[in-house]
């Protein structure tokens, strides 16, 4: 690493923190290079609203950004108010989440418009503790919205940023599974101490790792910190945690099955019980989805009427 450059401020390493300003600063760097190289996303536009910034942070939870976009599009246009969401039925909901996953996402979002609307007048708030206190949204989306839809300093780490700054600053190939105390310390010190640059960073640092500090193949050539990042002048050393990450098949989960009783209610919304096993598919097991479609009632995603059919809930 070159000496005396670091993405790491003073507070952790004795130097100066790199403002917006500072050409030599990593920080500096990473928001030049987002200026060129940030991806055209209608949640990014000028006209962008705090409830839509709201709604495509849920959206994009575990869900990429190109299934999101047309999805949030269409949401938009549908339903671009808390207000209008609150009017809506579930199973309207249900059907416009269509097949970004984890439905319970859609129920968790209508439950934040309606609290949005009684306790803020249906306006978005920007204080970091009435965001978390809405009903879904966690210390990440509380803070990814106060940056991006207010322009306010906060601390906006999701799985992209973990990964640069372990990488940049830790030395290591991947974060450890779960963030740490650690983790968020250094996230916190490198965070500009101005609300404009702040939120630049967060937008920033999230675009670096989505493009080029990937996961799989990260694109060093292509990285405005390239020769600030203690991953590389290290010689890139493996996982160190590989053995603590546990993956998960998707053909045969509860997963593959719920999702397919959802697909096959939103095209029909009243089948038998027949029909559902034959949505999942030939050589259904019938005690997991039995098992699933228990799931799917007692999350509020399925209703099983009197005679024993099953249709998404009509509320």
């Amino acid at each position: 690493m070159r000496e005396g450059g670091s993405l790491v401020p003073g507070a952790a390493r004795g130097m100066a923190r790199p403002g917006p300003d500072d050409g030599e600063g990593g920080v500096a760097r990473v928001i030049a290079w987002f200026g060129d190289a940030r991806r055209d996303l209608p949640w990014r536009a000028g006209d962008r609203t705090a409830w839509g910034v709201l709604v495509s942070e849920v959206m994009l939870q575990q869900t990429p950004v190109a299934r999101v976009e047309p999805a949030w599009r269409a949401w938009m246009e549908r339903w671009p108010t808390a207000t209008d969401l609150v009017a809506a039925s579930t199973a309207d909901v249900l059907r416009a989440w269509d097949r970004l996953g984890y439905p319970r996402r859609a129920l968790r979002l209508q439950e934040c418009a309606r609290a949005v609307v009684e306790r803020h007048g249906g306006q978005v708030p920007d204080d970091e503790a009435a965001l978390r206190a809405l009903p879904g949204i966690g210390e990440y989306t509380a803070a990814a919205v106060r940056a991006f839809a207010f322009g306010r300093r906060s601390v906006v780490v999701d799985t992209n940023v973990r990964r640069v700054l372990a990488r940049a600053v830790t030395g290591v190939a991947l974060p450890a599974p779960h963030p740490t105390a650690a983790e968020r310390a250094v996230a916190t010190a490198i965070v500009p101490d101005d609300d404009a640059a702040a939120a630049l960073w967060a937008a920033a640092s999230m675009e670096l790792g989505a493009l080029v500090c990937t996961a799989r193949s990260p694109r060093c050539g292509a990285c405005p910190v390239a020769d600030l990042c203690r991953w590389r002048a290290e010689g890139y050393p493996a996982d160190e945690h590989a053995h603590r990450r546990r993956t998960q098949a998707w053909h045969g989960t509860d997963r593959q099955c719920r999702g397919r009783i959802m697909a096959a209610l939103r095209a029909a919304d009243d089948l038998p019980r027949a029909a559902v096993d034959a949505s999942v598919g030939a050589g259904a097991d019938p005690a997991q989805v039995t098992r699933c479609l228990a799931g799917l009632v007692e999350d509020g995603l399925v209703e099983q009427a009197p005679d024993g059919r099953y249709h998404l809930p009509r509320e």
